[in-house]
């Protein structure tokens, strides 16, 4: 079992990512982009959040913090990929504004075909096994085919079959969650998962970079006095990441091979696992968080404006 799966990982991997993306697609329509023309500061914001800000923490991290080469590039990686399918429906349960995350998410990944091969060029180069050569092509050709082609046919699928789209998203979105439960069974069984050789000091490492986006993805859009539906929004697209993604990249630039081993493959993909562990627990941890913020802030607005009508009365 361990030996076909280690044969198929990209298999796998690009199994879960063209369902995850298809999913993604069959919510989306043309209608939801209309809105970016309607708001464009708050996906303004929230795209230089993505596409910069990320990708500079994710440097001072690499150049300033002592990693082994397999975090280092699991981290820049992670700052390189845009936000899945995952940060809309967190953004949905926490009552942040949807069709701003929806848009950013669409838009970064649109981007993701240009930007991702040059911000691991720019991040990781130098951490990279001596003679490898950035498959910037093959990155930007695979980001194609497994992000936008499905996201398109999705979206294609939603305009002819409207009544259907939501049953087969929800369908394809519980089928790329299998998927990574059967990556992670599969890297576990061929004993490429190994938390104590991991160690302590890289958990805490990636920990630390998710807890500074976070924190930044929650400060700045406060800062620049956004609506609090839509600081929402863009918090969560900051903190989840397109882990299904990156773990198809990974897989593509450091395949496993069975008999072979591939620490800097093993470690990267165990960073990986870790961050999307972490988002999914701080994700569902911050959703009943922001929902009470959101909803009180709610409340307050209509005492205000139930006071005002009765001093107009």
């Amino acid at each position: 079992m361990s030996d076909f799966y280690i044969t198929n990982e990209y298999w796998f991997a690009v199994f879960q990512l063209v369902l995850a993306m298809f999913g993604m697609g069959a919510t989306l329509s043309i209608n939801d982009f209309k809105k970016v023309i309607q708001n464009p500061i708050s996906v303004s914001y929230g795209t230089v959040l993505q596409l910069i800000l990320v990708p500079v923490i994710a440097f001072v991290l690499i150049r300033y913090i002592s990693m082994p080469e397999g975090v280092a590039v699991a981290i820049a990686l992670i700052a390189a990929i845009p936000g899945g399918s995952s940060s809309n429906f967190f953004t949905h349960f926490a009552l942040g504004k949807v069709p701003l995350s929806i848009t950013i998410t669409t838009i970064t990944t649109l981007a993701c075909i240009a930007t991702t091969p040059l911000i691991l060029d720019l991040l990781i180069s130098e951490h990279m096994p001596s003679g490898f050569i950035m498959p910037t092509e093959k990155i930007s050709k695979e980001i194609a085919f497994t992000l936008l082609l499905p996201l398109f046919l999705g979206m294609v699928f939603f305009r002819l079959f409207p009544q259907w789209a939501p049953g087969i998203s929800q369908l394809c979105i519980r089928g790329s969650v299998l998927g990574l439960v059967v990556i992670f069974i599969g890297s576990a069984s061929s004993g490429r998962i190994d938390i104590d050789a991991f160690g302590l000091t890289n958990i805490g490492i990636i920990i630390l970079f998710f807890s500074i986006t976070a924190l930044m993805g929650r400060i700045v859009p406060r800062a620049l006095k956004l609506p609090t539906d839509d600081s929402i929004a863009i918090e969560m697209e900051v903190v989840v990441r397109n882990i299904n993604l990156a773990i198809m990249l990974k897989a593509s630039m450091f395949p496993a091979v069975v008999g072979h081993s591939n620490s800097l493959g093993d470690m990267l993909l165990l960073s990986l696992l870790l961050y999307g562990g972490v988002q999914l627990t701080v994700g569902l941890i911050l959703i009943p968080i922001r929902r009470k913020e959101v909803l009180l802030r709610q409340n307050t607005t209509k005492k205000s404006h139930y006071a005002e009508s009765i001093q107009d009365t």
